[in-house]
């Protein structure tokens, strides 16, 4: 299989609902966004975000690593993806609210 098949890369992406009522809250908010960015997750929507890896055992590598820094409350969800399914997604942008 070609090294670079759009069936061996893979996408993952990290969903989360986390809670943000107390000052100790959105510090954990914060930690885990900047963890992901430091692991090079990129926003994809304001709770989700993706990284792109080489090969399902790299995206192993970094799915471990999200979860050794997960926050003690809320919600979090890991998807991992091919290129090819990924590739897939239909976007639709609805325009801004005028005021």
């Amino acid at each position: 299989m070609d090294r670079y098949s759009e069936y061996r890369i893979m996408w993952i992406l990290v969903f989360f609902d986390l809670p943000t009522e107390t000052q100790k809250d959105k510090k954990a908010y914060t930690l885990f966004r900047k963890n992901l960015q430091k692991d090079g997750f990129t926003m994809f929507q304001f709770s989700i975000y993706v990284r792109h890896c080489a090969s399902y055992e790299n995206a192993e590598v970094h799915i471990k690593r999200v979860k050794s820094f997960l926050p003690e409350f809320g919600q979090i969800g890991i998807l991992c993806i091919t290129d090819k399914q990924f590739s897939q997604i239909e976007l639709f942008y609805g325009e801004e609210a005028s005021n």
